[in-house]
C-alpha cells in the first residue's frame, strides 16, 4: 500500500512540474518597462543623436559610394526606431521594415508606423 501511494505521489508531481501553461500572457513585465523607460530609452536616444552626427560626417564619402540609405539605415533609422516605434519594455530587436514602408505609414504586420499625410 505504500508504495503504491509513494508511486502516485510522484506520478503526479511528476506531471505537474512537467506542464507548461495553457494560457498567454499579454502582461508585460513592471520591471522591463521600468528599465527601458530610465535607462534603454535614454540610451537609445543618445544613439539616435550619436548615429547622426555620424551619418552627417561620413555623408560625402557615402554619397560618392551611393549607399547613403544603407548608412542611414544602420547609423539613424535604426536607432530611432528602437527608440520611439518600439513597444516600452520590449527588448527583443526591433522589426526590420524598409524606408518604403515608412513612408507609406504601412508595415508587413498591417499597423501604421506614422500617419499619412493629407495633400
Amino acid at each position: 500500500m505504500k508504495t503504491k501511494l509513494i508511486a502516485i505521489v510522484c506520478a503526479i508531481t511528476l506531471g505537474w512540474v512537467s506542464t507548461t501553461p495553457a494560457f498567454a500572457s499579454t502582461r508585460t513585465d513592471t520591471v522591463a518597462v521600468g528599465a527601458d523607460a530610465v535607462v534603454g530609452r535614454p540610451l537609445c536616444f543618445a544613439a539616435t543623436i550619436l548615429g547622426s552626427a555620424v551619418f552627417l560626417v561620413s555623408l560625402p564619402v557615402a554619397a560618392t559610394s551611393g549607399s547613403i540609405h544603407s548608412s542611414a539605415e544602420a547609423l539613424v533609422l535604426k536607432p530611432a526606431r528602437a527608440t520611439f516605434v518600439r513597444p516600452l519594455g520590449d527588448f527583443s530587436s526591433p522589426k526590420d521594415t524598409s524606408d518604403e514602408e515608412l513612408y507609406s505609414g504601412t508595415t508587413t504586420s498591417k499597423k501604421p508606423l506614422r500617419a499619412k499625410a493629407k495633400g
